[in-house]
């Protein structure tokens, strides 16, 4: 197991808690920072040096809500982070996993991805407005919108999977850009959400479970997915818009310059 982490001592951290509870355990660091390609490319190049196959890839790094920033490359720090950093990073690790059967790519979206969101291709980078708000939301419906192209992409060659999936209302640090009125209501709300174990279930079970199929998405089993134990849930009309697939699939290429092996 590879943990690609931007802060090395966190993964330290990771990684002694996880040796801790299985001191077997087959562990190791690589520093990887999504917002910005040059060391994305520099990341993939050295896990494809090190492992000449890759059985599953969880793509669940994410920023919520900060103030307007943009990553080294330009782009709105959400979409460049949230979804332009895993578009490029399983497009450059892609190759090491056509070859395994039942291999996986699993990127993590949000319920996020219903409020106020859609693919802003008139201002994808929120030059001429930001609403952080949006903005998340716009990264966590591409989210789905590229597991959903992958998938159909991957189909034809019948040995990786693509699945998403989301935690519910979780407590993590992604709250910490709350807008200062959702900050003031989330002491109010916070007992509705659960932790961050139960919250990183509808991942595992991407991740893991034998009978899960190309293109679904798991989350919690609870009223509004809040909360529970993970299941296949429903995802919103647009994330399903194959025209919008295809067209974010195109654009994220552009910007990336990364091309998928996939002919």
């Amino acid at each position: 197991m590879v943990l690609a982490v931007r802060n090395l001592d966190k993964g330290k951290d990771a990684e002694a808690r996880i040796r801790q509870r299985s001191p077997g355990a087959a562990v190791a660091l690589q520093e990887l920072d999504l917002t910005s390609l040059d060391a994305i490319r520099a990341a993939a190049e050295r896990l494809r040096s090190d492992h000449q196959r890759i059985d599953l890839l969880i793509n669940n790094a994410g920023v919520m809500y900060p103030p307007k920033s943009t990553t080294k490359d330009g782009f709105e720090l959400q979409f460049g982070t949230n979804h332009l950093g895993h578009f490029a990073l399983t497009g450059l690790l892609l190759e090491r996993m056509l070859p395994v059967a039942g291999s996986r790519v699993v990127t993590v979206s949000s319920l996020g991805h219903r409020l106020r969101a859609d693919i802003h291709f008139d201002d994808l980078q929120w030059e001429r407005r930001y609403n952080r708000v949006e903005a998340y939301g716009q990264s966590k419906l591409a989210n789905l919108l590229f597991t959903y192209e992958l998938q159909r992409r991957l189909a034809a060659h019948g040995t990786t999977i693509a699945v998403a999936a989301h935690p519910g209302g979780s407590n993590t640090e992604l709250m910490r850009h709350l807008p200062r009125w959702a900050a003031v209501a989330y002491p109010l709300i916070k007992p509705m959400f659960q932790g961050a174990d139960m919250g990183a279930l509808p991942t595992l079970r991407a991740a893991t479970d034998p009978q899960a199929l190309g293109g679904q998405y798991f989350g919690p089993d609870g009223l509004t997915q809040g909360r529970g134990h993970p299941k296949v849930v429903a995802s919103s009309r647009k994330s399903h818009d194959i025209e919008l697939q295809r067209r974010l699939w195109t654009v994220s290429e552009e910007l990336t310059g990364v091309v998928y092996p996939l002919g």
